[in-house]
């Protein structure tokens, strides 16, 4: 399968976003569950992975190439590069040396001789984001990635893309309780043919209802960190949470299965890529393409879940300096 560099009509409904597998909520599962899960994801249909440089230090890329041998074909492979884990720390760097090198990385990490989509997966703010991308466009040209892809960026990040390449699809989180892409990047990339990848489309595991108390999450679950997660707010989220079951039992579906469909009503170019270590959990979430909820009880998930019932940002000050995307603190 290939993605071309104007649209998302070549990327599938929903996607298996693969980080949970080796990085950042604690303990991942150890290397071969994490390829059966992979393998039975295929097997059950599967048609678009999303890795990154990034994860687990490059060892997700090696697990997803090791899932994908001998079914190159079978599916839209997309991996991200811009932000890595060098001597033990997170470090983004944009500059064209370096992507150049992490595409190469990645491309033998995985196996394949090229990579359907390719993100930018932060904007380096100290390198033109033109550099960057120009990088990317190089990698085009040469055959190794198919499309460009941008994540965690703002409308006018994207269009400074656009004015040196195509770009194919942008990667933001999205979901009922981080509503960001609907300070624009909804409509920009709609209006531009551009698919709109939901990242962390079940609000990392609230919207499943599969957090139960955050202060007995692993040491290193990087939820510990997150406001929304943390005392101060959660007492507030949580309450939300039985009516939010209520909501999703009406629907006939999970609370995983509601969240994911309210993603997929907001356009046919928003694609979810939720992520689990549980293989069913795979299957859960993609029965959502398939599943007929009432639009009307769709409004009244937006309504219960939004950036007005929730509590907390989404993002700590630091991490919230790393990303370009349009905030609602930066809107009021």
């Amino acid at each position: 399968m290939t993605v071309s560099s104007g649209g998302p009509q070549a990327l599938p409904r929903m996607g298996l976003g693969c980080m949970n597998l080796s990085h950042a909520y604690g303990i991942p599962p150890s290397a071969e569950d994490g390829l059966a899960l992979l393998r039975a994801a295929l097997d059950g249909g599967v048609t678009h992975l999303d890795t990154a440089t990034l994860y687990g230090a490059g060892s997700n890329e090696e697990l997803v190439g090791r899932a994908l041998r001998g079914r190159r074909d079978e599916v839209v492979l997309a991996s991200k590069g811009g932000m890595a884990i060098v001597d033990g720390t997170k470090v983004i760097d944009g500059r064209p040396a370096t992507l150049r090198a992490q595409v190469d990385a990645s491309l033998s990490r995985l196996g394949v001789d090229h990579i359907d989509l390719y993100y930018l997966h932060r904007w380096d703010k100290s390198v033109p984001i033109a550099e960057s991308v120009g990088a990317l466009a190089s990698a085009v040209e040469a055959g190794k990635i198919g499309a460009i892809g941008l994540s965690e960026v703002s409308v006018a990040t994207l269009r400074a893309a656009q004015a040196v390449a195509p770009i194919a699809a942008v990667q933001n989180e999205y979901s009922l309780w981080s509503r960001n892409p609907e300070l624009g990047m909804l409509s920009a990339t709609q209006e531009a043919g551009i698919a709109l990848v939901a990242f962390s489309p079940v609000a990392r595991g609230f919207l499943s209802d599969s957090v139960g108390d955050p202060s007995a999450l692993a040491e290193k679950d990087i939820r510990r960190a997150m406001p929304r997660f943390q005392p101060s707010n959660w007492a507030a989220n949580a309450a939300l949470l039985p009516a939010w079951r209520a909501l999703a039992a009406e629907a006939g579906a999970t609370p995983a299965q509601l969240a994911l469909a309210w993603l997929l009503s907001r356009g046919e170019h928003v694609v979810p890529i939720p992520g689990t270590t549980s293989i069913d959990h795979v299957g859960e979430d993609f029965a959502a393409v398939s599943l007929t909820v009432d639009a009307a009880l769709l409004a009244r998930a937006g309504e219960l879940i939004s950036t007005s019932t929730v509590s907390g940002p989404r993002y700590a000050p630091g991490p919230a300096a790393e990303v370009d995307a349009e905030t609602f603190e930066d809107a009021a």
